[in-house]
């Protein structure tokens, strides 16, 4: 912090630079913009069901649904989005076989936004708790344990797959040891060397995100069983840079914080270590409170959700994933 010389009051007035709106804008030290948002998107299948029962206002949306939605929001100035898949049931298995299908929901629908909506940049998740019966991350092994290494060669497989249906940025959420270094690898030996690798590299083991868990599908296949072993330790944060900065040298070009409202120390850490963008989730947890607490008139709806993503942005983060986004964008034009 540099220092601040004054000779005090009246010399110094803290309020004159506050008293009229214009002056106080032209000094503002943090700037939200629609250029900083990523909108999260849950897609499903035709038959399958919209509504998100914990996140309020939210809903899942079939392929042809969210083309005319993508349409809509390119209107709003948002030019990045990221997609979620629920996936049936029946797809589902102990070795989520249906994340490498070339036709899976999500590769469909990658296809399908290259068509009709070629400016939007599209952000696909990469981790298997939507595609397999256990609801973890990666593979479950014989003993109870996620197998590390097993994961990441079908992570670098399903990276792969996506690039090739038109993802623009793959985001490994799956925290598993060495997948950045593997999906880079193999992205660069297949030719596709400008795909964007976003890490989800400080994701921590988290309360938070249990309505995400309802909306993909994968909070009963989950149960109780815990992903402490690969999401870092919420009581840590040098751990948490530590695995980012691990992930940044195995050619990680974003880095991620989630959640974010309750860890903006571990953001303006990141910040101070890296010179690459950080990316902060706003995630289901946080956004079914802000929704459900305006819901019952505790606080002023757009007032608190213009506050949390101005303290994010202030923080550090240089991209914020927030469901709020579309809502956002017309309030910030």
């Amino acid at each position: 912090m540099k220092h601040f010389y004054s000779r005090g009051f009246p010399f110094h007035r803290g309020r004159r630079l506050r008293n009229k709106k214009n002056i106080s804008d032209m000094v503002s030290e943090t700037n939200l913009s629609v250029n900083d948002l990523v909108l999260p998107y849950f897609l499903r299948e035709e038959n399958d069901e919209t509504v998100i029962n914990n996140m309020p206002g939210l809903q899942r949306f079939s392929t042809d649904e969210l083309i005319k939605e993508l349409k809509e929001i390119e209107n709003l100035g948002i030019k990045t989005i990221a997609i979620f898949p629920k996936i049936n049931e029946k797809k589902k298995d102990d070795h989520a076989s249906e994340s490498l299908n070339e036709n899976n929901l999500v590769c469909r629908s990658l296809r399908e936004i290259r068509k009709s909506c070629p400016n939007i940049s599209v952000i696909c998740d990469l981790a298997l708790d939507a595609y397999t019966t256990k609801g973890h991350d990666g593979i479950v092994d014989e003993s109870g344990l996620v197998n590390n290494d097993a994961t990441i060669e079908i992570l670098s497989e399903m990276a792969l797959l996506f690039a090739k249906s038109g993802c623009d940025i793959v985001a490994p959420s799956d925290m598993m040891d060495g997948r950045i270094k593997v999906i880079r690898e193999t992205l660069e030996k297949e030719k596709f060397k400008d795909i964007v690798i976003l890490s989800y590299s400080s994701k921590f083991s988290s309360n938070f995100y249990s309505p995400f868990r309802d909306a993909l599908g994968s909070k009963k296949n989950l149960g109780n069983a815990s992903k402490s072993t690969y999401q870092i330790n919420f009581k840590n944060k040098r751990e948490a840079i530590k695995e980012s900065l691990e992930d940044q040298y195995e050619g990680a070009d974003i880095l991620m914080v989630k959640p974010a409202m309750y860890y903006l120390d571990i953001i303006n850490e990141l910040k101070k270590n890296t010179f690459c963008p950080v990316a902060a989730y706003q995630v289901s947890g946080e956004y079914s409170m802000i929704k459900h607490l305006s819901d019952k008139k505790i606080f002023n709806y757009k007032d608190v959700v213009l506050e949390s993503l101005y303290c994010i942005k202030r923080a550090g983060a240089d991209i914020i994933f927030t469901y709020f986004a579309k809502e956002v964008a017309k309030w910030l034009k």
